[in-house]
């Protein structure tokens, strides 16, 4: 069963919603809105994009952990068009 968006009224009087799971559990909590129709369009808006969304994990790692560098942008780039083209998507 899908989540569901809950519009509710914060402290500040304003408008926000949240993504609440079948159980009850808020997976997350949007920021301010002044009405309900711009709220009901960043919902459409997260809707569109969450299935599709990648991962960017920005988290430190854990202490003692040493990580490879991360490619420069323009090479990953460049190998991410090419696995395209293979495709035949480019």
């Amino acid at each position: 069963m899908a989540g569901t968006f809950e519009l509710f009224i914060d402290e500040e009087s304003k408008i926000r919603f949240r993504l609440v799971m079948p159980d009850g559990h808020v997976l997350a909590v949007s920021g301010q809105f002044t009405d309900k129709q711009a709220a009901a369009a960043a919902i459409a808006e997260v809707r569109e994009c969450a299935g599709t969304g990648l991962i960017r994990d920005v988290a430190p790692p854990p202490p003692g952990i040493i990580l490879a560098p991360a490619p420069h942008p323009r090479y990953a780039v460049r190998r991410a068009s090419r696995r395209l083209g293979a495709l035949g998507a480019a």
